[in-house]
């Protein structure tokens, strides 16, 4: 048998790019052989094993077959006599299709195998796909686009432009599950130029079929644009990405899209709340105490006070005045509410809550 480092880490190395991890292919070989080398099965749609030292993964080569609708519509084959080739074909783009012969000591040695003009892409910044049968996973165009906002200075192949559309079209994306959804569109907020990955879902039609609407119309669409590559240029976490990405769009549209695409609740609370406060609390024409206190009550700043750090430094990178706020919550923050507690022992939580609650705005008060 050989084995084989694939995808990712050949792409990265020639981009000058670290590599972290490395997908492992094993060719000329079958799972009796495998297990008999120490490897341990995992896995139940194809053989994977893990090494027994390292515990990393490695996959006999495959091919597949389209069998049904969506991302899990198909059917595998493993045998020792699938080839590299065949098995780096089931691939999605080019620059994903290349290997390199892997050591007994686990290191890269001899050639890139390179079937389908990976280099020659990665040279010329394209995105192109490997085989017709890209079409038949639509979780593709999400991957290819996630893509886009890593490597931002890639486009897409005429051609693997028209299989876009051509899914879309098609209706492919219908057959999506949300975790897939969300896996990508939360890497590619992670990644340089989180734009890009909005920008190609446009072209092709996919925004309108994973997004509210209210992102398809061009000024939501350029606003958020500029929010969340301000949020990247800030490093700021996924969290904060995922608040900017939301932000302009209609509260209603953003709550029932949540719950289709069953957003973790971290980051539903962040688009929420920085939402509510962008288009309600920074709109009054007065902010006094009263409406301080209010947003952080209602933030739940008292439990969870990083989080409200957290979102001002988002409106600091978008560019929206909150020096009043961050002097606020520092002052409300001062209050001890144990000892407020203690203070008012015997009472009741409501009588205990009323005064904690004075004695913050008494704080906010003495800072304006």
């Amino acid at each position: 048998m050989k084995i084989y480092a694939v995808g990712g880490a050949i792409r990265d190395s020639l981009l000058g790019l670290p590599v972290s991890d490395i997908d492992y292919v094993v060719v000329g070989s079958s799972p009796e052989e495998m297990i008999s080398q120490g490897f341990t099965a995992v896995g139940s749609d194809f053989p994977v094993f893990l090494h027994p030292k390292t515990k990393e993964e490695y996959a006999l080569a495959r091919t597949e077959r389209k069998t049904g609708v969506g991302y899990k519509g198909f059917s595998f084959h493993t045998s020792p006599d699938v080839t590299l080739e065949e098995d780096l074909a089931r691939r999605d783009l080019t620059i994903n299709a290349m290997a390199r012969e892997v050591d007994g000591h686990g290191d890269m040695v001899g050639p890139i195998i390179d079937p389908y003009g990976g280099q020659k892409d990665i040279e010329q910044n394209i995105f192109r796909h490997v085989s017709h049968a890209f079409v038949e996973d639509p979780l593709r165009i999400l991957r290819l686009a996630r893509f886009g906002a890593r490597f931002e200075m890639f486009n897409v192949a005429n051609e693997t432009q028209q299989l876009l559309d051509k899914m879309v079209t098609a209706g492919e994306l219908e057959h999506l599950v949300p975790e897939r959804v969300w896996q990508e569109l939360s890497r590619g907020l992670q990644s340089h130029k989180p734009s890009r990955m909005l920008e190609i879902l446009q072209a092709c039609g996919a925004l309108r079929n994973i997004f509210p609407q209210d992102l398809n119309t061009q000024e939501v669409f350029q606003k958020t644009c500029q929010d969340i590559n301000a949020a990247s240029h800030h490093d700021l976490g996924l969290q904060n990405r995922f608040a900017a990405l939301m932000g302009w769009i209609d509260f209603e549209q953003a709550q029932v899209w949540f719950d289709q695409m069953r957003i973790p609740l971290d980051c539903r609370a962040y688009a929420e709340i920085f939402r509510i406060w962008r288009h309600h609390y920074l709109q009054l024409e007065k902010i006094d105490a009263q409406n301080l206190l209010l947003w952080f009550d209602r933030a739940d700043a008292w439990r969870k006070p990083a989080r409200i750090e957290d979102l001002l430094k988002l409106a600091d990178a978008l560019g929206i005045q909150s020096t009043i706020w961050k002097i606020a919550l520092n002052a409300a923050l001062t209050v001890n509410g144990g000892e407020i507690a203690k203070q008012f022992s015997g009472q009741s939580g409501e009588v205990i809550g009323r005064e904690l609650h004075l004695a913050r705005l008494k704080a906010i008060e003495a800072v304006l």
